[in-house]
């Protein structure tokens, strides 16, 4: 039997306990969450047996086409995440591996929930504000309920002001704000019309185009993230305002210059 030389010996000293740490690595759990494309929902029209935006005080519009807001779907707050899920994230184009604290904000689930019960809350306050005062509608005449169930965060207020100003307004000039077609986005906004940036935009994308979208309304900060794995066939704009959002869609309606990623 030949004898191992110590150089041998050395390595294999060195490399039991690197081997060691990584068969413990391979089961523990890890701070990521893994997420891929979610449901979309036509905030002009109903989720599960109810109006998206319901307005009462003014007279609304018959509206066509859509505006499809977009969501991700991830691993639970409790989920285990182990190396095998992040590896097979990492190279799978239809999923993303984020950071844990980047998806949940919180630390009990309940906190989470809550969390973003509140952000939501507070996405449609806003978003009512924004798209009343473009339209220089006052909130004590007009009154907007908007529902949507199962879904929390801040990422539906640019859709749910849009809505609003379809129902209410159109394009302003007779026709309607999405042109018949079915147009998706993402975006907060805060009370003055100001969209911002989300997260998640590829998968949003996908989903959008899943469900017949052929126009993605972007936060311009997004762009680069929107476009590196950009469905064919779907057409980013992207916008900083809400007021930027409706003259770009008036544009696509009547064919002339849109902002482009």
């Amino acid at each position: 039997m030949p004898a191992v030389s110590p150089r041998a010996r050395i390595l294999a000293l060195c490399s039991a306990p690197v081997l060691a740490l990584l068969a413990v690595a391979a089961f523990a759990p890890l701070p990521f969450t893994v997420a891929q494309p979610g449901s979309t929902v036509n905030v002009l029209g109903a989720d599960r047996g109810k109006q998206v935006i319901s307005v009462s005080g003014s007279d609304t519009r018959k509206t066509t086409g859509q505006l499809r807001m977009t969501t991700i779907l991830a691993t639970g707050p409790d989920a285990t995440v182990r190396l095998k899920d992040v590896i097979s994230g990492w190279f799978a184009t239809d999923r993303a591996v984020m950071p844990h604290d980047s998806v949940y904000v919180g630390g009990t689930t309940k906190e989470i929930e809550r969390h973003n019960a509140e952000e939501m809350r507070e996405s449609q306050s806003s978003a009512t504000s924004a798209a009343l005062g473009y339209l220089h509608r006052s909130p004590r005449d007009v009154k907007v309920t908007l529902r949507l169930a199962d879904v929390g965060g801040p990422s539906a207020g640019l859709l749910f002001s849009l809505g609003v100003i379809d129902k209410l307004d159109g394009d302003g000039r007779g026709g309607d704000l999405t042109g018949g077609r079915t147009i998706a986005g993402t975006g907060t906004i805060d009370a003055k019309g100001k969209v911002g940036a989300v997260g998640g935009v590829p998968l949003k994308t996908q989903a959008a185009k899943r469900d017949g979208a052929t126009v993605f309304l972007v936060p311009k900060a997004e762009c680069a993230d929107a476009t590196a794995e950009l469905p064919k066939g779907l057409r980013l704009i992207p916008v900083s305002t809400l007021k930027g959002a409706v003259t770009a869609l008036r544009a696509l309606r009547s064919g002339g210059a849109v902002p482009h990623c």
